[in-house]
Order: C-alpha cells, then sequence, then structure tokens
C-alpha cells in the first residue's frame, strides 16, 4: 500500500483537515517534476531510475550535469545551500516557519518555491493545530486532577470515618498541594465485606508541579528512571501526604443518574447535591470518573499518532523531493522539524504516563493488565464463523424464498377459497417480521457505505469502542431473522380448514406468536449473548423515547424516533397481534378488530405516537439549547401528527370532506419534510457551495449520487399520499399487500435518509474538529479558584 493511502487511512478522521495535506503537496512535486522534464532533456530521476540507491542517482545527476550544463551548472556543496529554514516570532508570540529556497532563479525553480510555500503552510498548520490540542489535555489535567483529589478524599470519608475525621491529620506529611497519595481501593462489593483499615500508599499526580519535578529527577538520575518504572513510578514517601478532606467543603456532587423524577427535580431544584458520604455515592463517583479517564486517555493517544504521523508525513514528502529535483535538502527541513514543538515536544507522553499509573493504582487496585485493558480496549475482530452463518442463513433464506413462491404458484394459494381470509388474517402477521428485516438490511448497507466512505458512525452514535456491530453482524441477525419467518410462514401455508374440526390446527396457527414471543425475549435477555452491549443499547434509547422529553435528548435517541416514524405499519401489525390472539379466534382465523371502537382508536394513537416523540423531544431540545431551528422542526413533526390523523380518519371512514383535509394536510407535511430532508438534515441544495446544489464537503466523491437520493426521496415521500389518491386496491394486489409494498418504499426511503443524514453529521464534526464526546464528572466546585 502507498504511504498516501496509509497516512489517509490511520487518520481521525474529524481532524483529517488539521493533517498535512500529503496529496496536495504530491501533486505540486508532479509539476515540479514535470516542469524539469519539458525543458528539452529527460528528468534526472527518469533517467537514474534503474540505478540503485539515492547516492547512486546523485552522482549520475552531477556527471549529467556537468556535461550538459542545462540545470544547475555545478553541483552543491552543501544542502545549507539550497534552503534555510527560520522561525519567526510572530506578535501574538507564537513561531511561525519559513522555507528560504536558494535557487528560487534557476529554471523552473519557481515550481519548487510553490512548494516549499506549501510546504511551510502546512507545518504551521499542523504546529498551530498541535499546540491547541495539547493546551486544552493539560487544562483536562488539572480539571482531572481536582476531580481525583475530591474522589480520594471521598474514599477516605466512607471507608474508614474514624481516619477520615480528626485522626487524618496525623498521616499528613510535607508535600505537594495537590493529591499526593491515597488508599488503594478495591471495588465494593460483597466480596470483601471486612476492608476497612486504609494503607497509605504513594499517588503520582498529574498536576504540571508533579511533571516538572519527575522530569527533573529522571533527568538526573538513569537508576531512579528505571525504578520509576517497574514500580508504578513511585516516589518518595517524605514527599507524600494523604488527600486533605477539606477539599469535600468546597464541592457538590453531581452522580444522579438522569431519570424522569430527576429531571422533574431537577427543574425545581438544582441538580448539584451536597454530600452524603455514602458508598452507593462512591461508586457512581468511580463510574464517572473511570469513563473520563479513560476517554482522556483516548484523546491523549489519538494527539501521540497525530503528532507521529504528521512527522512521518513530512518526511516521505521531504525524501520524494530530494528523489526529484536530486538536491539533499531533507535534511535540513527535518532536523526544523525535530527541533520544532512538533518533534520536541513530550507533554503527551508524559501525561499518558501519568494517567496510566494513576489509573492502575486507583481504579484497577494496582493490577497494570487490569488496567491497561481498560484504558487500551482491544479493537474488535473480525471472526470468520460470523461470515459463515451470515452466508449460510442468507442461503438458507433464498431457498426459503424461493420454495415460498414456488408452492404459491403451484397451489395457486392467493386465488383459493381461503386466500382472502389469510390475507386478513395471517399475512399482517408474518408481514411484521418483513418490515424488521428490510430495516435490518437496509442498516446493514448504511454500516457498510458508512464503512466505506470513512464516516464515523461509532463515534456518532456514542457506542463503547469494540461494541459496535458491523454490517456482517446486522446482516447475521437480519437473515436468521429471515430464516425463522420464511419458515413460519410455510408451515402455515394452509387455506383449508380441517372438515372434521372446522378449524386449522392450532399449533401452526400460534406459530406467528411464537416468532414475536422468540425476538422479544431476546431482546431483553440478561444474559451476555447475541450482541448484549448492543440490545441494551437499543433499549436504552428506547426508554429515552418513551419518556421524552424528561431525558436529555441524544443523537441516538432522537435517530431511533425517526427509524420507528417510518415503522407505523409494523406498529399498527404489533396491535393487531394483541388484538387478534387476544379477543379473535385465531383457530378459525376470524378477527373483530375491524369493528372494534377501541381498536380504531389505538390505530390513530399508534400511527401517531413516533411523531409525538419526535415532537416532544424537539420541545427538550428548543427548551435546553435555545435553538430556534428546533422549534421549526417541533412543527413540521406537528404537521405530521395532523396529516397521519387525517389520513387514518379518512381511511376508517372515507367521505370528501375528510379526502379534501387529509390530502391538504399530506401534502403540506409532504412539502416541509421533504425540504428539511434535503436541505436541513442533509445540507444539500446550498446554493453557493463549491458543489452546485449540493454542499462545499461531500464524502462521496460521484456527485450525482445526492441528485439521485434527492429525487428519490422525493418520490418515495409521494408515498403517503397514496391513501387519499384513490390507490387503495389494484386488480392483482391485495389491500394488505399493497399497504405493505408502501410501507417497505418508507423503510427504504428511511435507509437512504440515514446515510446522508450521518454523512452530513460527520462533516460537521470535521468542520469543528469534534472527535470527542463530553464526559461529564462527579464533582463540581463551587469555588473555582479551589
Amino acid at each position: 500500500m502507498k504511504f498516501g493511502k496509509e497516512f489517509a487511512a490511520q487518520m481521525v478522521q474529524e481532524w483529517q483537515e488539521a493533517y498535512m495535506n500529503y496529496n496536495h503537496l504530491k501533486t505540486i512535486l508532479k509539476d515540479v517534476l514535470r516542469s524539469r522534464t519539458l525543458r528539452g532533456a529527460p528528468s534526472p530521476v527518469a533517467a537514474a531510475t534503474s540505478h540503485g540507491s539515492l547516492k547512486r542517482r546523485v552522482s549520475l545527476y552531477r556527471a549529467f550535469s556537468g556535461l550538459t550544463g542545462r540545470y544547475r551548472g555545478s553541483p552543491r556543496k552543501s544542502e545549507d545551500e539550497v534552503i534555510l529554514v527560520s522561525a519567526v516570532q510572530e506578535n501574538g508570540g507564537d513561531e511561525h516557519y519559513q522555507t528560504m529556497f536558494l535557487n528560487a532563479s534557476d529554471e523552473g525553480g519557481e515550481k519548487e518555491l510553490v512548494f516549499f510555500r506549501s510546504l511551510d503552510d502546512e507545518f504551521n498548520k499542523v504546529i498551530n493545530f498541535y499546540k491547541n490540542k495539547v493546551e486544552e489535555v493539560m487544562g483536562e489535567a488539572d480539571d482531572l486532577s481536582k476531580q481525583m483529589d475530591a474522589l480520594i478524599a471521598l474514599r477516605i470519608r466512607v471507608d474508614d470515618p474514624v481516619v477520615g475525621g480528626s485522626n487524618i491529620a496525623n498521616l499528613a506529611v510535607p508535600g505537594f498541594s495537590s493529591v499526593s497519595a491515597s488508599v488503594v481501593h478495591p471495588p465494593i462489593n460483597s466480596t470483601n465485606p471486612g476492608w476497612s483499615r486504609m494503607e497509605v500508599i504513594q499517588e503520582v499526580e498529574m498536576s504540571a508541579e508533579a511533571n516538572s519535578e519527575d522530569s527533573n529527577r529522571g533527568t538526573n538520575n538513569e537508576n531512579s528512571n528505571t525504578q520509576r518504572k517497574t514500580n508504578g513510578y513511585k516516589k518518595d514517601m517524605k514527599t507524600f501526604r494523604p488527600a486533605s478532606l477539606e477539599v469535600l467543603d468546597h464541592v457538590k456532587i453531581n452522580v444522579e443518574p438522569e431519570t424522569p423524577v430527576s429531571t422533574v427535580k431537577n427543574v425545581i431544584s438544582s441538580s448539584k447535591s451536597e454530600l452524603s458520604y455514602s458508598k452507593e455515592e462512591l461508586r457512581k463517583a468511580e463510574e464517572l470518573m473511570t469513563h473520563a479517564f479513560v476517554e482522556f486517555y483516548r484523546k491523549l493517544r489519538l494527539l501521540k499518532s497525530y503528532c507521529f504521523l504528521n512527522q512521518l508525513a513530512f518526511s516521505k514528502i521531504m525524501k520524494k523531493y530530494d528523489k526529484i529535483t536530486v538536491r539533499n535538502a531533507s535534511k535540513s527541513y527535518l532536523n526544523m522539524v525535530d527541533d520544532s514543538y512538533l518533534g520536541s515536544s513530550d507533554e503527551v507522553t508524559k501525561l499518558m504516563e501519568r494517567v496510566e499509573a494513576t489509573f492502575i493504582k486507583h481504579f484497577s487496585n494496582g493490577n497494570h493488565r487490569k488496567g491497561m485493558n481498560t484504558l487500551r480496549p482491544k479493537p474488535k475482530k473480525e471472526r470468520h464463523r460470523i461470515t459463515f452463518s451470515m452466508g449460510f442463513f442468507t442461503g438458507c433464506s433464498a431457498a426459503l424464498l424461493i420454495a415460498l413462491v414456488v408452492l404459491i404458484h403451484a397451489r395457486d394459494i392467493l386465488n383459493s377459497e381461503g386466500g382472502p381470509k389469510y390475507m386478513d388474517n395471517i399475512f399482517p402477521l408474518y408481514s411484521l417480521f418483513g418490515f424488521v428485516v428490510l430495516h435490518m438490511l437496509m442498516y446493514s448497507a448504511n454500516i457498510y457505505f458508512w464503512k466505506r466512505y470513512r464516516i464515523n458512525y461509532a463515534f456518532i452514535f456514542g457506542f463503547k469502542q469494540g461494541t459496535e456491530l458491523g454490517y456482517r453482524e446486522v446482516l447475521l441477525l437480519a437473515s436468521g431473522l429471515s430464516v425463522l419467518a420464511l419458515g413460519g410462514v410455510l408451515s402455515n401455508l394452509d387455506m383449508e380448514m380441517d372438515p372434521r374440526t372446522k378449524s386449522f390446527t392450532a399449533i401452526t396457527e400460534l406459530i406467528p406468536l411464537a416468532l414475536l414471543t422468540l425476538v422479544l425475549v431476546i431482546i431483553f435477555c440478561p444474559f451476555n449473548v447475541i450482541y448484549r452491549s448492543s440490545r441494551y443499547f437499543l433499549i436504552h434509547c428506547a426508554l429515552h423515547c418513551l419518556f421524552a422529553p424528561l431525558y436529555k435528548v441524544t443523537l441516538p435517541d432522537f435517530f431511533l424516533a425517526d427509524q420507528l416514524t417510518s415503522q407505523v405499519q409494523a406498529l399498527r401489525n404489533l396491535e393487531f397481534y394483541i388484538c387478534y390472539y387476544g379477543w379473535g379466534d385465531f383457530t378459525t382465523r376470524t378477527n373483530t378488530c375491524s369493528g372494534s371502537k377501541v381498536f380504531e382508536s389505538f390505530y390513530f394513537v399508534v400511527a401517531m405516537i413516533p411523531y409525538w416523540f419526535r415532537f416532544l423531544q424537539c420541545l427538550r431540545r428548543l427548551f435546553e439549547e435555545r435553538d430556534s431551528g428546533q422549534a421549526y422542526n417541533g412543527l413540521k413533526y406537528f404537521l405530521i401528527i395532523v396529516a397521519v390523523a387525517a389520513r387514518t380518519a379518512y381511511d376508517l371512514r372515507m367521505g370528501m370532506t375528510l379526502k379534501i383535509f387529509a390530502a391538504a394536510t399530506s401534502g403540506a407535511a409532504t412539502i416541509m419534510a421533504t425540504y428539511w430532508d434535503i436541505v436541513v438534515d442533509w445540507g444539500l441544495l446550498q446554493r453557493d457551495s463549491r458543489n452546485p446544489w449540493l454542499r462545499d464537503k461531500l464524502a462521496i466523491p460521484n456527485r450525482s449520487v445526492y441528485f439521485v437520493a434527492m429525487v428519490l426521496n422525493v418520490v418515495l415521500r409521494l408515498a403517503w399520499m397514496q391513501t387519499v389518491l384513490g390507490f387503495r386496491q389494484t386488480p392483482f394486489l391485495h389491500r394488505k399487500a399493497l399497504t405493505a409494498i408502501v410501507a417497505c418504499l418508507e423503510i427504504i426511503r428511511r435507509g437512504i435518509w440515514n446515510f446522508f443524514r450521518l454523512e452530513n453529521e460527520h462533516l460537521n464534526n470535521v468542520g469543528k474538529y469534534r472527535a470527542f464526546k463530553s464526559v461529564p464528572l462527579p464533582f463540581y466546585y463551587e469555588d473555582k479558584r479551589v
């Protein structure tokens, strides 16, 4: 693989504009090579390509230039005569690096001058970004250090109130003002109920003072540096003291999980509460701090990778320059890179060491392997059995589908006497699984293309690293569910009742209910099987939707609610399950749902529930974010609720007045929703963008894809209108089948919407260099100076 592809593959995608633009510089070097070639003689590099090493090519080039005198006249004696690199102090205090190219007057030298100017621009961009990010993490390190002060003091107070109270002064020794010592705190559980004695140990701080002192010690004494690595970066006991409990007088705690009850309480009173020094309070604080440390350490790792990759990129591009021009200028430039802040700063490395030592000591009870496994979760491995199982179930699904089509045509089932009864009673039961499988197939396609176009969907959704499902896993679940559903359909294709009992076989008639029960059991299964973390994440988001607006609205919450708006027919089929098996006679395939007032009422409500969720979420975001756009978004969903109610009323009651009202509201809702999809959610139709009528940044190189997607969105949105435009039945399709087809079209439209919605979100993150989620901290300092 070429370096350019490796470089792009290892980038932090949200920071991609802050990296050195390797491809752009390589393009300039191609112009340099072209200009040298067009001067009447073959390029020196081309002439020397077949002659091995760079040193050999240099000698050949010098011999060639000595004979013709067409390029540089005479060889340079030193690379210092090629470029001069200097750092200019700007008014703001930052250094600005400039390279003076000494051969600009040579024929074709203007191309090389352009290269060095672009190279300096890229280098200064990288330096400034790296400095700003290092300053950010140093500030976050100070905040974490203060949080550790409070956490350690709380541990002392909770674990041993006697020592943590009046006797704490007996343990104090001179030392740092930050956290300097603490206790080895084992997890609070029933396996260690007798632990109460506090064991004083040394603590490595992340404060700037500890950093500088530790650095000096490591410089002056190599043996102490070795001892620090082997003993967990321990220091002399005389320089430490236990955490002062006075810090607890200046903090409040914010560890209460967000629930509907806590949300109501927070509206009435402050969300920051006084410390009660309970073990449950301590456990929740430790969980939040663990999450904060893991996220902070991940940021440090990405910063270190950013530094290394850019240094490597500058080295590679300068070597390319040397090969093309045979000037040997890379040494001077790379020495400057090594001496700059990018190459010489070690703040990130030191912070990583101190985070590791602190985390291992305080959150893994000194267990190095356990602590590092938490800080550095292993990347997810692709398993061959998943690919094999996915292929196996997909093949089985295809075989069952072919067998089903053959049986239906061979036995002419749909035209038989029991065909209409089957379509009215059994088809809605199984079509529910068809809607779910289709949605999963679209989601797996979304994941595939998100990965292909390097859209960081795992970060956007907030999946824990290593737990996100890939497209193979989603396809495996979809194909497995389709095998069960198609198998149930094949076993339930009887069209005639038993003439002796005048009923269908009860066992086969209960297969749809058994399948639905199995799916629900798997979703709520507490055991660590079938992707438990993903199932719990889904349940967590569903609860947030159900109790909107009592939860803070995050992207996964409203994204799931948007998916539910495309599964209205599936929700109605769930309602039919309850009516059919609860009040109907499933042994004779009859039901009383269509004539039930209760069923009709819920038929209205179920269709509006997903839109109502989104409407409430918009109100919550409007209240919290003060974003006027959420008011318009809420208005859109309110208009859709009115349109759905009108269409449902017309579907049940008919009448010209209802038809006109349903058509008008549906048309207005379709226009507003389509505009919002394309302009707001996708960010397209920007007149003044670099890509006309699209947007400045595009993840897909082929721009026609976006125009096709916009047209498809409009066309598939119009499927809403089928219930009010008279297309209720066709000669060759049952009404239930037509309804199912329209529902499938909406699911396909939602799948297309999903890709471009997350693409736009990802590009917004890229524009703001937003690569990390904000992590809540457990302690709130009332006085920021403490």
